[in-house]
């Protein structure tokens, strides 16, 4: 098997103000329940994106053990994290939405309704006919929950994690090539050019998109790659305004969606495939970085319009932290899957509010 390939995407970084606030309304909101680390540090390599000067954090990755990718929830320690300066509207450069997958959408539309969460739309159709629907958390964060049948578990609630997102671009045709070359997204879902009514309230002025559902052929492998599951990447183009960088004159790690992850097996090869389509890594941290109870080399990306994309290798996971067992998988053939058994005993660590 030729490296480097993709096992799923491993998580969606969002920067909050308050980490432990915002996890707590994850997990009761979306299960996000499993911590895989959690760690205060410096973010001292990223120093493209944070003024030039190491950063003091504190950062939680969590998962839903149905399946999907989780959240890395980032917050700025000794500094405000800062939120934009407008309005960020559909088809703005950067993330525009994590996807959020779901066994049985109606249910979970009716579960964050009776939660009080702030919904966008009602449950819809998809342009290929899949239900789906929009909220937002409590920090201006924009989910779709869309259908899936594909879990690694379903225990607990009906939704899993994080399925892809929806990425404001400025020519689609341009960034099809990045995500289809270097991400493997190279199925088209869709290719349609409307008005976006499913955006419901968050398109209140009407504009009217070109919009491409992307999804991967290949089949996902490495360790995590059941777990982690399918995936797709949709592209938004807005006509008829300029479209504002998400991230213009603010930090990785100021408030929003900072980043979108992928668990990856050959970060050299993956090195050097992002050089030759002239997107090199702009943030490498070399061999192995230390997480305190998780381990990997990451690096960064960004797509033709900045949007940062991260590439982590996994070394080391906590199996059972109350009894020291911890997975190197390192020892591992890299392209195997790990156990589903192995995976499910991360349920162990799961925080019970």
């Amino acid at each position: 098997m030729k490296k480097p390939y993709i096992s799923g995407i491993q998580q969606m970084g969002i920067g909050v103000g308050n980490v432990h606030e915002a996890w707590k309304w994850y997990r009761k909101n979306l299960g996000v329940d499993v911590p895989i680390f959690e760690e205060a540090a410096e973010a001292s390599l990223m120093l493209p994106y944070t003024g030039g000067e190491p950063r003091k954090r504190h950062a939680v990755l969590a998962m839903n053990l149905n399946g999907g990718g989780g959240f890395e929830i980032w917050q700025y320690v000794g500094r405000t994290p800062q939120k934009p300066s407008f309005e960020i509207l559909p088809g703005d450069l950067g993330i525009n939405i994590a996807k959020i997958k779901s066994s049985d959408v109606s249910k979970t539309f009716n579960k964050l309704k009776n939660n009080g969460v702030k919904l966008l739309s009602e449950r819809l159709t998809d342009p290929r006919g899949k239900e789906h629907f929009y909220f937002s958390d409590p920090y201006n964060n924009i989910f779709e929950v869309v259908h899936s049948d594909q879990w690694f578990g379903q225990r607990y609630r009906v939704n899993g994690g994080i399925v892809g997102a929806v990425v404001g671009v400025s020519d689609i045709d341009r960034s099809m090539v990045f995500y289809k070359e270097i991400l493997g997204y190279n199925q088209v879902e869709y290719d349609i050019k409307d008005s976006a009514n499913d955006f419901g309230e968050w398109n209140s002025d009407g504009f009217s998109f070109r919009r491409v559902l992307l999804t991967r052929e290949a089949p996902y492998h490495g360790p995590f790659s059941e777990m982690l599951g399918k995936t797709e990447i949709e592209l938004i183009q807005v006509k008829g305004r300029e479209p504002k960088k998400i991230y213009a004159d603010r930090f990785w790690g100021d408030l929003g969606f900072i980043h979108l992850c992928f668990d990856i097996v050959g970060m050299n090869e993956m090195r050097e495939l992002c050089a030759s389509f002239g997107s090199p890594f702009t943030v490498d941290s070399s061999n192995s970085f230390d997480m305190g109870e998780a381990a990997g080399h990451f690096s960064y990306v960004e797509d033709p319009d900045g949007t940062l994309i991260e590439f982590v290798e996994t070394h080391k996971i906590p199996i059972m932290k109350k009894i020291g067992w911890y997975l190197d998988l390192r020892k591992r053939k890299p392209e195997k899957k790990l156990p589903k058994l192995m995976l499910k005993a991360l349920s162990l660590n799961r925080v019970k509010d």
